[in-house]
């Protein structure tokens, strides 16, 4: 389960440590930090980890988000001369790892910046001023001297297209940035706790690494190179060095099960455009929830087009953001060989960037119709800086693809039961509930009938969750609900509402009452009971969620009804 750390009234500190030789950790602690892109399940804060090492030359990795500014740079100065660091290694340019790179360019004007070539090129956007650089490219080298030798490692799409690893031969630290990293913060500066992060570390790779699976198994490839990698930097929460074996493990197993998907969809983005890259991965993550493996492409990022038309044949749906009209003649070539490539039989969706210069969605959308192409979702239209709601919305228009390209599998299973086996499972039985859960902006609700109390001390209940449930996202550990019980021979108008299929985004309560409860998440006014819950654990069950939650309040409308129950003939569906 991962543990909530104490809330203190710390909200933005600072820690520095030495890690290694001459190698000292700058982390910026962001306590309260609830919401990152698109993970809706941060209970924990989290860091960003930046890097000081010294040879004879001196080598920053990374710098730090911007709103940290003040804080990052007097640590700095209390550290070096900031004119007196040599080289600005860019893991990747990721606003919250890149955020200060202007600020540390005017401190140390003489500075060489490192980078792949994409990420140089994005700087040039960011900074809008002149500065050295040294592009790199997989396995270049950079001696600092007194045997910190770095080694580069390219290692696109972890999360964004430009990243590098960078390894240190002298003190085996492998720095990742995003890549085995997690959104927690605590005053340990390494993973002494495997227990406690655990959790943590699974729901960041489900939702930035899980898309990128192939992308992941091509780094972990390269690194298997390396000689042997003692320490793991990372862009954010606890640095791994207690569990470097087990936890890149993980990676490796969760990325050769994603990479194994009978089917594929292709997820088109331009990177440095809007909120492009990060509406992207929410749609990704909502695909890969289906247990459908991702391809995400940057269109910017110097496409091979025999590669993207391989791709895209092979793919059962696409999804593309629109991009920006003003840079047509680069990007075009890319977007004419997937609309060349495209066939009749596949899925497709489309979502505005949001940078102000998008083609019009509605042309852009018909081309791929005409094509013969299903839309799965109605495009997705920017009008403002996306917010909860709108991630939730990609998330779920992604799910939305992703069930409608496994069709015809998810029906060939449920007929794959043996007669007596699928009438005998279909003899057990479970009452009538709704789920109901609201966390910031975002709501959903769910029929659930595989309920069941599970403890008295705790009082406690498990529900099972399939994996592509919308409310899903709301029940991560940490998270509260509420429970409603369905009357007997009353339910039939809810659980008719909750039934249906809802199309991305909409407001399940639309046309129900409610009332909200202490936790915030609606009580149906004609449940027969309810229960105020908190998730305490997640165990997988295949493809379902096992969900142990407690249960802290309650209350019933009708003493004397009776919960409404569910009988069932089969058991290869509700």
């Amino acid at each position: 389960m991962v543990a909530l750390t104490e809330r203190t009234k710390k909200r933005l500190t600072m820690q520095t440590v030495e890690i290694a030789p001459d190698t000292t950790a700058i982390r910026s602690l962001d306590w309260d930090r609830d919401r990152f892109d698109i993970e809706f399940g941060l209970q924990n804060g989290t860091t960003y980890n930046s890097f000081l090492i010294r040879g004879e030359q001196t080598a920053l990795v990374d710098t730090s988000h911007e709103k940290f500014r003040q804080l990052f740079l007097d640590t700095l100065k209390g550290l070096i001369n900031p004119a007196e660091i040599d080289y600005l290694i860019i893991s990747h340019t990721e606003p919250d790892h890149s955020g200060l790179v202007k600020d540390v360019l005017q401190l140390a004007p003489d500075v060489t910046v490192v980078g792949s070539k994409v990420a140089i090129q994005f700087l040039e956007n960011l900074v809008h001023t002149p500065f050295k650089r040294q592009i790199v490219k997989n396995g270049d080298r950079l001696d600092l001297g007194n045997g910190h030798e770095l080694e580069f490692v390219i290692a696109p799409n972890l999360h964004w297209p430009d990243t590098i690893f960078s390894f240190d031969h002298k003190t085996q630290t492998l720095f990742t940035c995003d890549a085995f990293g997690m959104h927690y913060c605590s005053d340990s500066t390494f993973d002494e706790d495997l227990k406690t992060i655990e959790a943590d570390f699974e729901y960041y790779y489900e939702c930035l690494m899980a898309p990128n699976a192939r992308s992941v198994l091509s780094a972990l490839k390269r690194m298997d190179e390396l000689k042997q990698i003692s320490m793991i930097a990372t862009g954010h929460g606890p640095l791994l060095y207690h569990n470097v074996g087990e936890l890149t493990g993980r990676y490796r197993s969760w990325s050769k099960t994603q990479a194994k998907a009978e089917t594929t969809v292709g997820v088109f983005y331009v990177s440095d455009y809007g909120y492009s890259d990060r509406l992207a991965q929410a749609i990704a993550s909502g695909i890969t929830k289906t247990g459908v493996g991702v391809e995400m492409v940057d269109l910017r990022a110097g496409v091979d087009l025999q590669e993207l038309r391989e791709l895209v044949g092979r793919c059962a749906g696409i999804v593309v953001g629109i991009p920006p009209a003003s840079s047509a003649a680069s990007i075009q070539p890319a977007v004419s060989t997937i609309l060349g490539s495209v066939n009749e039989k596949q899925a497709v969706g489309i979502f505005e960037s949001g940078g102000g210069d998008d083609e019009p969605i509605d042309p852009f959308l018909s081309q791929f119709r005409n094509l013969g192409l299903t839309a799965a979702f109605p495009g997705i239209r920017i009008k403002e800086t996306p917010g909860e709601a709108t991630y939730k919305l990609c998330e779920e228009a992604g799910t939305d693809l992703g069930q409608w390209v496994t069709r015809d599998r998810s029906i060939k299973q449920m007929k794959s039961l043996g007669a007596d086996l699928d009438k005998a499972l279909g003899r057990i039985s479970g009452g009538l509930y709704i789920i109901t859960a609201k966390k910031g902006d975002v709501s959903s609700a769910m029929l659930a009938s595989w309920v069941s109390q599970a403890s008295f001390k705790p009082l406690g209940i498990s529900i099972a969750v399939a994996k592509d449930r919308a409310i899903e996202s709301l029940m991560q550990v940490g998270d509260k609900f509420v429970l409603n019980a369905l009357e007997e021979g009353n339910y039939q108008r809810l659980m008719k509402h909750f039934l249906k299929r809802f199309a991305p985004g909409a407001d399940r309560f639309e046309g129900v009452k409610t009332q909200p409860a202490e936790n915030g998440a609606p009580i149906l006014a004609d449940a027969l009971a309810y229960m105020e819950c908190e998730v305490i654990s997640r165990m997988d069950g295949g493809d379902h969620w096992i969900v142990y939650s407690t249960v802290y309040a309650g209350r019933v409308s009708k003493p004397e009804a009776l919960t409404a129950v569910h009988h069932r003939k089969v058991g290869n569906h509700y």
